[in-house]
This record gives C-alpha cells, structure tokens and sequence, in this order.
C-alpha cells in the first residue's frame, strides 16, 4: 500500500511542477509583451522628448 501512495505522491508532484512551470512561461509572456509596448511607446512623452518608461 505504501509504494502505491509514494507512486500517487510522485505524480501528484510532478503534476504540479508541470502546472507551475505553464504558468510561469504565461507570465513571462505576459511581461515581455508589456514590456516591449513600454520600450515602443517610451518616445510619446509630454514634451516630445526621448523619456524613459523605466525607473532604472
């Protein structure tokens, strides 16, 4: 009974890296996106100069 449940616990685990890691690359995406429409849109300030979206 105790190597069947080890077995569950392994896939279950697995299972939940799988779903994590899935989510992450999302995310990541997601922030790529974002950031390459800050990076074009950077040059649209007020005073028509070259302005950084970016604090650093």
């Amino acid at each position: 009974m105790v190597p069947i449940l080890l077995v569950l616990l392994v896939v279950l685990v697995l299972f939940g890296v799988g779903f994590a890691v899935k989510l992450l690359w999302w995310i990541a995406l997601a922030v790529l996106v974002l950031w390459l429409l800050g990076f074009l849109v950077r040059g649209t300030t007020a005073t028509g100069g070259r302005g950084r979206w970016y604090r650093w």
